[in-house]
């Protein structure tokens, strides 16, 4: 546990992140970010939208949608169902527990083995009576095995009855905005909608910092494709990328190591996709960017009992820690066009888009006028919002009737048979209706960003610093005048401002010894230090030095922003260097 022990001492020394609410005692699964932390965030989010969606823009696009969605959305997409966890109550102190994190703890202890994730309920129990499972706390006993739904609830507005809940993923906000983002997509697929925002679970038993939150931000894509032409146009950009993955049918054998397969060779054995195999090789690709070493990478397929309610497929994306083993990063779902079709059926609005027959056919079709007498009886003078919910709403109108319902119900308008004449006609049409399918990349942030911290921890000689990729690194470059004297903290503050003014996130600090500054920019990560010293009163340059190999180059003051600059986009300490003419210093 070295690497992860030296993380903790620099994360609290350097408060890159600390428990929330302290000085209330804390509420468990809530963090707040320091200055270091909360640039860190901003850097990966940016990292992660130029692998997925800057080099795409013309297919991809980005919302925001509100974090508080009303109670109808989340019955139409099945989270107020089946988006719950199982727990179980100690019945002498009260404590609570996620009911299969608990069971697969206890047979820990006892040197058994059990993966009780996906576990139904009365299996669940039976596993706590066969092994007589007590509370780890105080030793009672533990009641029934009970449903947990973990959707945060409130209310909108003043009134009780209008019930809301905190959005547990980014993805309903895309789905019921699709109306809207389709037509600026001019009703053409394949297109995707990506959101990165935060979301709330109400978990039952937070734990292990940032691994498992309330609150947490999401970076999500929902890619739109006709499921008749599912090629991915730019799937020859990632075909020879390496995706190590363990397929279900490896996972149902029980095996856990990965075959090591090209993007190619994953859709050639039908384990995903093009969209997935994709959006799964571009995964490997952005955890590399921050770090993250291919063979502690892996994709592990999730059997049906284990996938989320809305999945046909999935997998999990996890990164082998020294503190917690393999933790999920990202999940990659294929969606189907379950959440589209759900939001139509549930707000009686269709959703759809067209493609055409590859030839003309004649259809029946059911057309509905509405019956304005029948239609006043019963909304008075709300008749003329009730035609045109009639009219927006007339293939679901017509296909319910005809398969024998009695009401529909539009929004706030129940349409009985009274209501509407239906005259069935028949029709040469060149096009279809249909329903976008949906794969869905979704990373956790959070996750993200202690994984890289992690593994970004180096130790050489004594010496311990983030050997952060530069391009994410919190601080682009320290400025440290060597001595505090008039002439060289002015000319310090001058660069400071002036890279500041170039977009950089620039440390200034004169207090205490060079060497102990230098150790204190490389502890977090700064890719760059740059001294004033007394050649700079004579020569105009300044003290270049590298995090890594403490290599040393003298710049000029002119060119300190473009050195940096080179440094963050990935460009090596020397080759910089060389670039602008610098001379070891």
């Amino acid at each position: 546990m070295r690497r992860a022990e030296l993380l903790d001492d620099i994360i609290k020394r350097r408060l890159i992140y600390w428990p929330s609410f302290e000085i209330y005692g804390g509420v468990g699964g809530f963090y707040d970010y320091g200055p270091l932390g909360a640039q860190l965030r901003r850097n990966i989010i940016e990292k992660w939208r130029s692998v997925f969606i800057l080099p795409y823009q013309d297919t991809i696009v980005e919302i925001e949608t509100p974090i508080i969605m009303p109670e109808p959305v989340f019955r139409a997409s099945g989270h107020l169902d089946h988006f719950t966890d199982y727990v179980i109550t100690c019945t002498k102190c009260g404590r609570k527990y996620r009911a299969d994190h608990l069971v697969e703890e206890e047979l820990a202890k006892r040197r058994l083995k059990v993966s009780a994730e996906g576990l139904p309920p009365e299996s669940l129990q039976q596993l706590v009576d066969e092994y007589k499972i007590s509370c780890p706390a105080c030793g009672g006993a533990l009641n029934g095995v009970e449903t947990f739904n973990l959707l945060f609830r409130t209310t909108v507005g003043p009134y009780s009855n209008s019930t809301g809940y905190l959005r547990p993923e980014t993805a309903q906000g895309i789905f019921v905005a699709f109306p809207r983002v389709v037509e600026y997509m001019r009703r053409r697929l394949p297109f995707g909608v990506a959101q990165i925002g935060r979301v709330a679970r109400n978990e039952i038993s937070p734990r292990g910092g940032l691994i498992r939150l309330r609150e947490f931000t999401q970076m999500e894509i929902e890619l739109f494709f006709d499921p008749l032409s599912p090629k991915c146009p730019y799937f020859a950009e990632v075909e020879n990328i390496e995706v190590p993955v363990v397929p279900e049918e490896l996972v149902a054998k029980g095996q856990s190591e990965p075959l090591l397969l090209t993007a190619r060779e994953i859709v050639e054995r039908n384990y995903a996709s093009e969209w997935m195999a994709f959006f799964m090789a571009l995964s490997v690709k952005f955890l590399r960017g921050l770090g993250v070493p291919l063979e502690r990478q892996k994709f592990v397929g999730k059997l049906p009992h284990e996938r989320a309610h809305y999945s046909s497929k999935s997998y999990d994306q996890v990164v082998l820690t020294e503190r917690f083993g393999w933790i999920e990063v990202s999940g990659h779902a294929y969606r189907a066009d379950y959440d589209l079709s759900r939001h139509s059926k549930y707000s009686g609005y269709e959703i759809y888009l067209e493609r055409r027959l590859p030839e003309p056919r004649e259809v029946e079709v059911a057309r509905v006028y509405p019956n304005p007498a029948a239609i006043r009886e019963r909304y008075g003078e709300r008749i003329g919002e009730v035609i045109k919910a009639i009219k927006e709403g007339g293939d679901v109108i017509a296909s319910a009737f005809r398969s024998e319902a009695d009401r529909v119900s539009l929004g706030p308008y129940v349409i009985t048979r009274d209501m509407v004449f239906i005259k069935v006609e028949r029709k040469r049409v060149e096009f279809e209706k249909f329903v976008p399918h949906v794969v869905e990349p979704s990373f956790g942030l959070d996750r993200v960003l202690y994984v890289t911290l992690e593994l970004a921890v180096a130790e050489e000689g004594g010496r311990v610093y983030l050997k952060l990729p530069p391009d994410i690194a919190p601080v682009n470059a320290c400025i440290l005048p060597i001595v505090r004297r008039a002439e060289y903290v002015e000319i310090g503050s001058r660069l400071m401002r002036e890279l500041a003014r170039e977009g950089f996130i620039v440390l200034y600090d004169d207090e205490g010894t060079i060497g102990s500054r230098y150790a204190s920019c490389d502890e977090i990560g700064t890719p760059a230090a740059i001294t004033i010293d007394e050649r700079t009163l004579v020569d105009g340059t300044v003290t270049v030095r590298d995090r890594d190999t403490r290599r040393q180059v003298r710049v000029r003051i002119s060119d300190v922003a473009k050195f940096v600059e080179l440094v963050r986009r990935g460009v090596g300490f020397d080759s910089a260097a060389k670039a602008l003419g610098a001379a070891p210093a």
